[in-house]
Order: C-alpha cells, then sequence, then structure tokens
C-alpha cells in the first residue's frame, strides 16, 4: 500500500462518521500550528506547511477540488509567513514577534481582497461544478484562509477574526464533506481562536507603545 493510499484508508468510525488517517493528521497538526501561532512562535509556519500537504490527500479523497485549492495555496503561504518570521523584523521586547492592530487602510485591503477574491474564487467554481459540489462555501473558506494568513504574517490581531469568520462555515462543510475529524477540530479551532485573540488584543497594547518608541 503507498504512503498516499495509506493516510486516505479508514483510521476508524463513530457515531457513523468515517475518519481517514489524512483528516486526522493533518488536522491534528493544524491545531498545533494554531496553537503555535497563539504563542507566537515562528514554528508555527512550518506547522501549517506539513498540516496542508497532508490535507491535499484528505480534500483530494472527498473529492473537493476546492478545499486541495486552499492546502496548495496554504502551503505556500506557510512558506512565505515562514520567511517573514524568521526575517526577526517585527521583534517585541521580549524576542517573541510582536503583534499590533491593522490600520483602517489595512482592514480595507484585507476585506476588499476578501470580497473580491470570493467573488473571483465563487464564479470560477460555479462555471466549472467538478471543482466543487459547494461552490461559494468553499471559495468563502479558500479566500479566507488566505486573508487569514496574511494578516498573521503582518503579525495583526485581525488574524483571529479572519479565522472566526472561516470557522463558521468550515464546521458545516466539513460535516457535509464526509470529514468528521475536520469539522471536530473546526470547533477546537473556534475556542483556540477566541483564546488567541484575546491574548494578541492584550500582547498588542503592550508591543504599540514598544514599536513607537524604536521608530521614534
Amino acid at each position: 500500500m503507498s504512503a498516499l493510499n495509506w493516510l486516505n484508508a479508514e483510521a476508524f468510525s463513530a457515531f457513523g462518521q468515517h475518519v481517514i488517517w489524512s483528516d486526522m493528521i493533518g488536522n491534528t497538526i493544524g491545531l498545533a500550528a494554531l496553537a503555535l501561532g497563539w504563542r507566537r512562535s515562528v514554528w508555527t509556519w512550518p506547522a501549517q506547511f506539513l498540516s496542508g500537504l497532508i490535507l491535499v490527500g484528505a480534500y483530494a479523497s472527498a473529492q473537493l477540488s476546492g478545499g486541495v485549492g486552499k492546502q496548495l495555496l496554504v502551503i505556500g503561504v506557510a512558506l512565505w509567513g515562514w520567511r517573514q518570521w524568521s526575517r526577526g523584523t517585527r521583534q517585541a521586547q521580549d524576542g517573541s514577534i510582536a503583534v499590533r492592530f491593522a490600520t483602517w487602510k489595512e482592514r480595507g485591503a484585507l476585506l476588499a481582497a476578501a470580497a473580491v477574491g470570493t467573488l473571483a474564487v465563487g464564479g470560477l467554481f460555479t462555471a466549472y461544478p467538478s471543482l466543487s459540489w459547494s461552490p461559494w462555501a468553499d471559495a468563502y473558506i479558500f479566500v479566507g484562509t488566505l486573508v487569514a494568513m496574511v494578516a498573521q504574517a503582518r503579525g495583526l490581531v485581525e488574524f483571529w477574526f479572519a479565522w472566526l469568520l472561516v470557522d463558521l462555515v468550515g464546521v458545516p462543510l466539513a460535516f457535509n464533506s464526509g470529514l468528521a475529524f475536520s469539522g471536530l477540530v473546526y470547533v477546537i479551532y473556534l475556542a483556540l481562536v477566541l483564546w488567541g485573540m484575546r491574548d494578541w488584543w492584550l500582547r498588542s497594547r503592550v508591543t504599540a507603545p514598544a514599536l513607537e518608541g524604536a521608530t521614534a
């Protein structure tokens, strides 16, 4: 049995839901990546890269081409985010990554990118039904994930708000797609997102004066 076949084989079933290895392993690593992001550790990015790599197989097995595309996007952005944080250009006084709230201009750019991106990707999925059986939900998650990761790479507290909005659609879509473990993990994500949002929010109030002093 090849590694790909093994990853897409059933790990166990519970409450009528069949859980495959790639879904379980990829999302478990994804949870670790989110926790590392909350701790502002640069290791969040290699964890996201590995999670995306494994979840490509899970979404392919569920015939969710949009999900596959999203994970390929995660892989690419994870490499970029890893480079951004490794450069150490935004360090807080304790040596961790400094975080802040986005400016109104940055928020507008993120919202505009999310809206235009969702319309474009949703239109593509609608025009080619073989790409996704749930085009608009898939497009929303696809683009929302990109926006969240870009905000995270820039150390923006809004990163957590973006993930929260992605989770609200990701949970029902994952269960309806037969990826039960993904659905369960999205629920856990929700708790981590709320926790991380509070931590980064408080952290931004501490690091902002330090950053202003450094640039003065």
